[in-house]
This record gives C-alpha cells, sequence and structure tokens, in this order.
C-alpha cells in the first residue's frame, strides 16, 4: 500500500465514530518529519491527513519515485483540542498553527479539495501560492464541484487550489473543457475555451 492510500485509509480508521463537524487543524512540524508524525498521532487515534505526491528524484546513477508531503512540514489534524497535550508532545511537532494565540481552523472546502485531487488520478503538485485570479469550477470528471484558480502551463491549463491560512497552493493538470468561470459578480458561469482563456459571451 502506498504512503497515499495509507493515509486516507489511517484517517478513516483512526476514530470508530470520527465527527465530521470537528474542524481542521494545521501542525507545523520538523523538517521531513511530517510521515512519523502522522503514524504516531494516528496511531494515538486522531484523524490525521498527511496528503503527498509522486516526484521524481535524479542522482547522477539513478533515479528514484518519492512519496512527498504536498505542503511541506505540514500535517492535518481534525479536532484534537481536547487532547492538545498529546499533539503538542508528540515528537517532530513544533506548533499548532494559531491566529491570535488561538489555534485556527481550516475551512472544510479547502482540505476536501486537497483530498480528491490526491485521491483523483490526476498528477498533483505544490504551487506557488495563488490568492488572486480567474476562479473557476470544475463542471466534470473526478474533480467536478471543485473550485480554484486557473493558470496556464506551458501548453496545459491547472487548477490551483490554496490553504490560504498557510499561504501555500497545490496545483493539478485538467483540460480547460472541464472548468467554468466563476462571475462572481453575477453568481454565474462562464465558459473557458479550449486554449484556457476565457470566452466572451454576451
Amino acid at each position: 500500500m502506498g504512503w497515499n492510500d495509507m493515509q486516507i485509509a489511517s484517517e478513516i480508521a483512526s476514530s470508530p465514530y470520527p465527527d465530521m463537524n470537528l474542524p481542521w487543524y494545521a501542525l507545523y512540524t520538523r523538517h521531513q518529519h511530517e510521515k512519523t508524525v502522522a503514524d504516531i498521532l494516528s496511531n494515538k487515534g486522531f484523524c490525521v491527513f498527511l496528503p503527498l505526491y509522486q516526484a521524481t528524484h535524479r542522482w547522477k546513477d539513478r533515479a528514484k519515485v518519492l512519496s512527498l508531503p504536498l505542503f511541506p512540514s505540514y500535517v492535518f489534524v481534525r479536532g484534537g483540542l481536547d487532547r492538545q497535550l498529546q499533539i503538542m508532545t508528540t515528537p517532530g511537532v513544533y506548533t499548532m498553527v494559531a491566529v491570535a494565540g488561538r489555534a485556527a481552523a481550516i475551512p472544510d472546502a479547502e482540505i476536501s479539495g486537497v483530498r480528491r485531487m490526491v485521491e483523483s488520478s490526476l498528477r498533483v503538485e505544490p504551487h506557488p501560492f495563488l490568492k488572486c485570479g480567474d476562479r473557476v469550477r470544475v463542471k466534470s470528471g473526478s474533480l467536478e464541484g471543485i473550485e480554484g484558480i486557473l493558470v496556464r502551463k506551458k501548453n496545459f491549463a491547472r487548477l490551483v487550489l490554496s490553504v490560504e491560512l498557510l499561504m501555500k497552493s497545490v496545483a493539478v493538470e485538467v483540460d480547460a473543457w472541464m472548468v467554468e468561470r466563476i462571475d462572481s459578480g453575477k453568481s454565474a458561469a462562464v465558459p473557458v475555451n479550449a486554449n484556457g482563456s476565457l470566452a466572451l459571451v454576451n
């Protein structure tokens, strides 16, 4: 079983009756300790999410495909504030991401979007943080309903989803015909051309 599959399974199995209403929080960890932290917390019964992506690292004499964290030095945990001491004393955990001294919840939509990306068969990878741009919604396929920002890279269209609290983004390649622009002013959708540009409508 790959690490991606193992982490998705461990989140479901870590608690027999997980409270889906509990918010997600982000833990800041030591560099390259994300998997160790996720393992320990999962074994303690916490609902843990560690999204990974595949990357090929090349050396002079060989190449190897590695599973790396999409958000380096971060692990997500659902709820757990009532057991915060157990979290904070976990080897490798530095702190829980907070705002004004209080643990800051991450919107479910952001976590759900990232989860669906890593569970899909599409290529996912980190992307420079994006907050502004042409917002679109996926209208078909395994990512249907996910909203993000459409960008171009070479000949491909990419859907960028951001976790704003961490100021970090991830991206997945999509076909331009699969998305439609969200017109926030009119609450309407605008088609996107096959080349990734926005279609003009009268």
